[in-house]
């Protein structure tokens, strides 16, 4: 893995984790439609795809 790749990984766990923790409700529905494109993305091996749907998952949240 490359440092970005392992960066993305990282970034990955992190989103999961505060959508694991986020209340039930439309944030945590939006947020984990971003983070399912953000899988797809990583299983692509597109981390320019995935970083920007984990940051839609994690803006979803907020």
């Amino acid at each position: 893995m490359t440092p970005e790749q392992n960066k993305t990984a990282e970034k990955m766990t992190s989103v999961k984790a505060a959508w694991d923790k986020a209340p039930s409700g439309p944030k945590k529905d939006a947020a984990l439609k971003h983070y399912q494109a953000a899988e797809k993305a990583h299983e692509a091996h597109d981390d320019a795809l995935t970083n920007k749907e984990l940051n839609a998952a994690s803006n979803a949240l907020a």
